[in-house]
């Protein structure tokens, strides 16, 4: 059986069907709005979010380890129901090892702009091999995550061997706010690269958390 499909009892004799049975969503703290936006619009309470430390965006090779290592104290918990809320995210397959050796799976694609996008036509975007990517939660958060971590604030010289090969930011936003469309050009301006708004909401995700149900 698909591990996001429900398990589904019989009925109580009232004919009220008892809630579907807990599942643990293993997801990155870059997500964690979202996973909860979705749950709370869709009636998923049964999803009970665990979520890993937001900058292993930096540094992937903790994804996988870390991911299994959750794995592993879900089910000291009790869980039987476990969902991985990664893409690949720059695992190179690794992640992939851990959910095929674990009996788990994944969210589809390769990593969360992807997803955002829609995995089909992200792949279809053929300009965007140009292209630095920021998120809601990297618009908010491009200092911690992105300027600090590359040592930018410290030696602003690298920018260039950093984004040399880029032409734009693109803001994929999964929510319209000015606030952070105002943040994401300020990051534009400060990379030196032209500057791309694109709302996709929150993409393949939603179908992803949904057939928790």
């Amino acid at each position: 059986m698909n591990h996001f499909e429900s398990k589904v009892r019989p009925a109580s004799p009232e004919g009220e069907r008892t809630p579907p049975e807990k599942v643990r969503v293993i997801a990155c703290g870059a997500i964690a709005r979202e996973v909860l936006a979705i749950r709370d619009a869709n009636g998923l309470g049964h999803i009970d979010l665990q979520c890993l430390p937001a900058i292993w965006h930096a540094h992937p090779e903790k994804i996988a380890p870390g991911v299994e290592q959750a794995i592993g104290e879900a089910r000291a918990e009790g869980f039987s129901r476990i969902f991985v809320g990664y893409a690949d995210c720059g695992t190179g397959g690794l992640l992939d090892k851990v959910c095929e050796r674990e009996g788990v799976e994944r969210i589809a694609g390769p990593h969360c702009y992807s997803f955002f996008v829609g995995n089909e036509a992200f792949a279809a975007k053929d300009d965007d091999v140009t292209s630095f990517f920021l998120t809601d939660f990297l618009a908010r958060q491009f200092r911690s995550f992105v300027i600090e971590p590359l040592g930018l604030d410290r030696h602003p010289q690298l920018k260039e061997m950093y984004f040399g090969n880029y032409r734009k930011v693109v803001y994929l936003s999964q929510i319209e706010d000015e606030a952070l469309q105002q943040k994401a050009k300020e990051a534009a301006d400060y990379l030196g690269l032209a500057y791309e708004y694109r709302f996709t909401g929150y993409g393949d995700l939603t179908g992803e958390l949904l057939r928790a149900r």
